[in-house]
């Protein structure tokens, strides 16, 4: 079965994964609304270790081969403090993957991988042979060194994780400072879009997303163009989570900065050349990215953390590609705070979702990855 490319790829350094903890005013008046529950739920432990903190799936990445899944997130050590992610900046963290071979309901950790240690990170290198992003057991990961300013470098995959290849240079022609976490959409062997972040001109600080295309397995990469304006100094639109309709319709899913804190929607009739906004899928959830995938009944579905009380996991569903959505699904709501989410999705082949995320509580110190098997509302 062909690896389902959904990817948000692995940042250079703890601090890159996501530089300043943002969570909403916890004193803050919340609007009661309705929400919905899903079908059928079951949570599992995917990483937890006494003293140690597990985040931020989202910056890694998470492929599926029938039931044989793997995820990939960032293992450090757990540290109180009142103004940051509870972590202790102090002692070294280490990207790490996990595997399951039973569609998710059990993990075994795999620590020792290429990219594990930047400190020996070989230095990128050009691609020399072109990739086939529809081969059978194939995958890809994008890095970068630097949150702001990149540069950023990927590696590939043959074998289902098993064995990394890398890392290789990645440039875009009229794109600076990529400092990304990537999704893609294959589109042939030798042709695949990505999406990733870039800086701003306004403060050179990342904040814009971009598409890029590859005709040539990869050798090359081309800027097909810009989602949305870039914002304000101070702003951001980040982290693009995306899909393609049976249609071929592009739909993009962006994590937007201050003052807003909210997921857009976006879609795209051509090739990723240019972008409507399409809707606002969440309110202020406090600073999250998304994770969306197409359900096999055509539905829409984004995942997020929720970073408000009560702090959780969430998802919305659309049955007319994002004009309109359902109200909030709760997968989570027992967070000890807002330090949690970072989700990856994907379908099982049963059409159950799984959905990974770093989670905290019942007691502060609990910093999980973890992982919920959930069957959506009925359409």
């Amino acid at each position: 079965m062909k690896a389902l490319c959904i990817l948000l790829l692995s940042s250079a350094s703890i601090i890159a994964a996501d530089a300043k903890l943002e969570v909403a005013d916890e004193g803050a008046a919340q609007v009661a609304h309705l929400t919905l529950k899903p079908a059928t739920q079951e949570n599992v432990i995917v990483y937890k270790e006494a003293g140690r903190y597990g985040g931020w799936p989202a910056n890694q990445g998470l492929w599926q081969w029938g039931d044989e899944l793997v995820v990939g997130f960032t293992a450090t050590y757990y540290k109180e403090t009142t103004t940051d992610h509870r972590i202790d900046r102090t002692k070294p963290s280490h990207r790490v993957q996990a595997r399951s071979l039973d569609g998710g309901k059990t993990w075994k950790v795999e620590a020792d991988q290429p990219y594990s240690d930047r400190k020996n990170e070989p230095e990128a290198v050009a691609l020399q042979e072109p990739l086939d992003f529809t081969a059978p057991d194939f995958a890809m990961m994008f890095r970068f060194k630097s949150l702001h300013v990149g540069p950023s470098w990927f590696y590939t995959t043959q074998d289902r994780c098993k064995i990394w290849q890398g890392p290789f240079k990645f440039d875009v022609e009229g794109v600076d400072g990529i400092s990304t976490r990537t999704d893609l959409i294959p589109i042939g062997p030798r042709e695949c879009l990505m999406f990733g972040s870039c800086g701003k001109k306004s403060d050179n600080k990342e904040g814009r997303v971009f598409c890029a295309r590859t005709t040539d397995g990869g050798l090359t990469w081309k800027l097909q163009g810009f989602i949305g304006e870039e914002p304000p100094k101070g702003g951001f639109a980040i982290m693009p989570s995306s899909v393609r309709t049976a249609g071929g319709a592009l739909l993009t899913t962006l994590r937007k900065g201050k003052p807003d804190y909210t997921i857009e929607l976006w879609h795209s009739d051509e090739p990723g050349k240019t972008w409507s906004k399409v809707s606002n899928v969440t309110g202020n959830i406090g600073g999250n990215p998304p994770a969306t995938v197409l359900l096999p009944d055509g539905r829409l579905c984004v995942t997020y953390g929720h970073r408000k009380k009560p702090f959780g996991i969430r998802a919305r569903l659309s049955s007319d590609d994002g004009k309109t959505w359902t109200p909030e699904i709760i997968l989570r709501d027992d967070g000890f705070d807002g330090d949690l989410g970072y989700p990856r999705t994907l379908v099982r082949p049963d059409g159950r979702i799984l959905t990974a995320y770093y989670f905290n509580g019942p007691k502060a110190s609990d910093r999980a990855v973890e992982a919920t098997l959930w069957t959506p509302p009925a359409k």
